[in-house]
C-alpha cells in the first residue's frame, strides 16, 4: 500500500511539473473525452461523451446550448436543407438509410442526476420549428462564475450519405465531422454587463464557432480501416471482434474531426517539430510530393511572416472522386485536399487548396473568430495569405496555372473574382453569413476581403502590414477575436508610427471596404493641351494683342466614378519624356491637374503602381494621346504561335 501511495505521489508531482513547464495554450473552456464505436453496416455511431465545461464569465449560468449539426440532415424541413440541395440530388430521392441525425440518449451529472427531460430544441437564428440543430439544456444546479460542470452524455448518430463536408460514400470512405454534441460559445468580455450564448442554427452558408479545449477521443472501427484524426495518435489496439480501437489526443483545439477508409495510402514527413501525415488515394499516389511540399512551404512562410505552427501534427486527407463532397475543408490539425487522376504540375489546384486549408489553422483555429457572423475575418485573411504564398512560390503571374503559353496569378485571380463578378455591389463582407440571401458570400468573404487586405498592404507597405497582423495574432491567439479587434490593433500601430492617413487612422478604410458594398473606380476623363498666349485685350486705353509664346497650357481631368474614396497617386508624362507626380485625396467627384510647360502632356495615369487593387476597372486609370500597339502584337504573336503548331501537327497526316 505504501509503495502504491509513493508511486501515486511521484506521478502527481511529475504531472504538476509537466503542466508548469508546458502550460496550456488556450483557456480550455470546453473539453471532451469521447468513446465512439462505428457500426459500418448501419452507418451508426454509438458514443459516450464526458464534457467538462468551464464558465468563462462572472455570470451565473442556468443553461447550456449544444450544436447537433447532423440534425441538419434529419428531414427536408431543416434550415440547412430548406435553403437548397446538399446531397447532389433532391431530398425526396434519398433512401431511408441516406439521411443523418443525432439523438441524445442520456445526460447525467456527476451525482447521476438525469437531465435529459430538461432539454428542448431551440431556434436561436431562424424561426423554424422543424430545425433541431441547437439544443438547450436547463440546469438544475447553475454553474457559478468561473466554476465548471461535468456532464456524462450518451448519444447515437446516424452518418448521412456524404453531404456538405460529412458522411460516407462508396467503398467505405468515411469523413466524420460535426458529429458529437458540442457546446456553443458563451461570450463575455471585460466591460460587458452580461454575456450571451452564441450557438447558431446550422445554415448552409455558415461554418463553425467553438471553444478551445482538450480532446481525448477513442475510435473503434473495422480493423481493415486506416484512420486519420485531429491531434496525435496515442495508442492502438486490435480487438477480437474484427475491430480496432485507436485513441487520439488533441490539445488546445476547437473541434475534432476524423476519417476512416480501407483504401488510404499513408505517407509521413517532418517540418521542424511537426509530423506531416498524408492519407492519399492509390489512384492519386503520384501527387504525394505536391501535397507534402505545399504544406511545408506554407508552414515555413507563416513561421517567417506570422508565427510558427504550434501543433505536433498536421494531417492531409485526399478524398476519392466519390467522396468529393468532403474536399477542400479545414479542421484542427487536419484538412482535406482535392485531386483528380490527371492534374499537370502547372495547374496548381493541389498546391492552392493545400495552402488555403493549412492557413485555416491560424485563421479559424488559433484565431477562433465567429465564422457565422464574420466569415471575412477567417476566409478573407486566409485568401490574402494564400495569394502571397502562391505568388511567392510560383511567381505573381504563374501561381494559378502556367499552361500552353497562358498563365495566371493568385492575387490577380482573387481581384478578378471580385471585380469581374456579376454584381460586385451585391453585399458587404461584414454581413452575417446567413444573410447572403441572393449570392455574394464567396465573392465578398474571400475575394473582396483578400483584395482589400492586399490594397492595404500596398498603401502601408509589406513590412508594416506584417507587423500589424503579427500584433493582432499575438494579442488574440487562442481567443475569439472580432473584426473590431483587428481594426483596433491596426489603428494603434499606424498612430504610433505617425503614418499619414485620413483622420490619422484606418477606420475610414475599413468602414468602406468591410461594412459597405460600394465600389472603387477612378478614371482619367480627358487630356488637353492649348497653346499659351500672353494676356490680350483692353487693360488700359490701348489694345494689347495676344502674342503666342512657346508654352502649352496642359489640363487633365480625373473623375471618381465609384463611391469608395481612397487617396490616389497620379503620374503625368510630357512629350519630351519628363514626368511629374501629384496627389489627389480622392474625395471629390472630379479633380483637375494643370501645367504651363513648353511640352504637351501626352499621358496621365492614376495609381501607376496599381496599389489600389480594389479599383473595379484598372483599364480606365490611364489615358494617352499616343496609344501603344504592344498589347495588340502580344496576342497576335500568341495566335501565330498556335496556328503554326496546329499546321505542323496537321502536316504529319499528309
Amino acid at each position: 500500500m505504501f509503495r502504491l501511495l509513493t508511486i501515486f505521489i511521484i506521478i502527481c508531482f511529475i504531472q504538476i511539473e509537466f503542466n508548469l513547464a508546458n502550460p496550456p495554450l488556450s483557456p480550455r473552456t470546453a473539453s471532451y473525452d469521447i468513446d465512439v464505436i462505428l457500426d459500418n453496416e448501419k452507418k451508426i455511431l454509438d458514443g459516450y461523451e464526458i464534457l467538462t465545461w468551464k464558465n468563462p464569465s462572472p455570470d451565473t449560468i442556468h443553461e447550456l446550448q449544444f450544436h447537433l449539426y447532423l440534425n441538419a440532415f434529419r428531414n427536408s424541413q431543416s434550415t440547412f436543407l430548406k435553403s437548397g440541395e446538399a446531397f447532389g440530388t433532391p431530398p425526396n430521392e434519398l433512401s431511408e438509410e441516406q439521411w443523418g441525425w443525432t439523438d441524445i440518449l442520456s445526460i447525467k451529472t456527476q451525482d447521476s442526476t438525469e437531465l435529459l427531460p430538461n432539454t428542448r430544441f431551440i431556434q436561436t437564428t431562424f424561426p423554424n420549428e422543424h430545425d433541431q440543430t441547437v439544443m438547450q439544456l436547463n440546469l438544475d444546479d447553475p454553474v457559478l462564475p468561473y466554476k465548471e460542470i461535468k456532464l456524462y452524455i450518451k448519444f447515437k448518430a446516424k452518418i448521412p450519405r456524404l453531404v456538405a463536408r460529412t458522411g460516407y460514400s462508396l467503398k467505405d470512405y468515411h469523413f466524420i465531422v460535426q458529429w458529437f454534441p458540442k457546446t456553443g460559445v458563451y461570450e463575455w468580455r471585460e466591460g460587458d454587463e452580461k454575456g450571451q450564448w452564441k450557438c447558431h442554427n446550422y445554415h448552409r452558408s455558415t461554418e463553425y464557432y467553438s471553444d478551445f479545449g482538450l480532446y481525448n477521443v477513442s475510435l473503434t472501427v473495422p480493423d481493415h480501416f486506416i484512420v486519420g484524426a485531429s491531434g496525435e495518435r496515442m495508442s492502438y489496439k486490435k480487438n477480437n471482434n474484427g475491430t480496432q480501437t485507436v485513441q487520439y489526443r488533441a490539445e488546445d483545439v476547437i473541434d475534432f474531426a476524423w476519417t476512416a477508409s480501407p483504401d488510404f495510402i499513408e505517407y509521413k514527413d517532418q517540418w521542424r517539430d511537426t509530423e506531416i501525415r498524408l492519407l492519399i488515394q492509390p489512384e492519386h499516389n503520384n501527387f504525394k510530393d505536391r501535397y507534402i511540399e505545399s504544406a511545408k512551404y506554407a508552414m515555413e512562410f507563416m513561421a517567417k511572416h506570422l508565427a510558427p505552427y504550434p501543433y505536433s501534427t498536421f494531417t492531409i486527407v485526399d478524398p476519392p472522386a466519390h467522396g468529393i463532397r468532403s474536399c477542400c475543408m479545414e479542421y484542427p490539425t487536419l484538412m482535406t485536399g482535392l485531386s483528380f487522376c490527371c492534374m499537370p504540375n502547372d495547374l496548381r489546384t493541389i498546391e492552392i487548396i493545400t495552402t488555403h486549408e493549412f492557413l485555416h489553422q491560424y485563421f479559424m483555429q488559433i484565431l477562433a473568430s465567429n465564422e457565422s457572423e464574420e466569415a471575412w475575418l477567417d476566409e478573407g485573411f486566409v485568401s490574402y495569405f494564400e495569394d502571397r504564398i502562391m505568388d511567392e512560390r510560383f511567381g505573381t503571374k504563374r501561381s494559378v496555372f502556367d499552361l500552353a503559353g497562358y498563365h495566371w496569378g493568385n492575387r490577380e485571380d482573387s481581384r478578378l473574382r471580385y471585380t469581374r463578378s456579376d454584381n460586385p455591389k451585391i453585399a458587404e463582407p461584414g454581413r452575417l453569413a446567413w444573410e447572403f440571401n441572393h449570392g455574394g458570400y464567396n465573392t465578398m468573404s474571400y475575394s473582396k476581403t483578400a483584395t482589400g487586405l492586399a490594397t492595404l498592404e500596398n498603401i502601408l507597405g509589406l513590412e508594416l502590414m506584417d507587423e500589424i497582423v503579427r500584433a493582432y495574432y499575438e494579442k488574440w491567439k487562442f481567443k475569439h477575436p472580432k473584426g473590431q479587434d483587428f481594426f483596433d490593433v491596426a489603428n494603434e500601430i499606424v498612430k504610433e508610427k505617425n503614418i499619414p492617413l485620413p483622420n490619422d487612422d484606418l477606420d475610414w478604410y475599413f468602414k468602406q471596404i468591410i461594412y459597405e458594398s460600394n465600389i472603387c473606380d477612378y478614371t482619367v476623363a480627358s487630356i488637353s493641351n492649348k497653346k499659351s498666349y500672353s494676356p490680350g485685350g483692353y487693360f488700359s486705353e490701348e489694345f494689347s494683342p495676344f502674342i503666342e509664346d512657346s508654352l502649352y497650357n496642359g489640363k487633365v481631368i480625373f473623375h471618381r466614378l465609384g463611391e469608395v474614396q481612397i487617396p490616389q497617386e497620379i503620374l503625368i508624362t510630357y512629350e519630351n519624356g519628363d514626368t511629374s507626380w501629384t496627389r489627389w485625396d480622392g474625395q471629390k467627384r472630379s479633380f483637375e491637374f494643370t501645367s504651363h510647360s513648353p511640352f504637351k502632356i501626352i499621358s496621365a495615369q492614376i495609381d501607376p503602381s496599381q496599389k489600389i487593387l480594389l479599383d473595379i476597372n484598372l483599364n480606365n486609370n490611364s489615358k494617352t494621346l499616343r496609344p501603344s500597339a504592344t498589347p495588340k502584337w502580344k496576342y497576335t504573336s500568341k495566335a501565330f504561335f498556335w496556328v503554326q503548331n496546329i499546321l505542323q501537327f496537321a502536316a504529319g497526316f499528309f
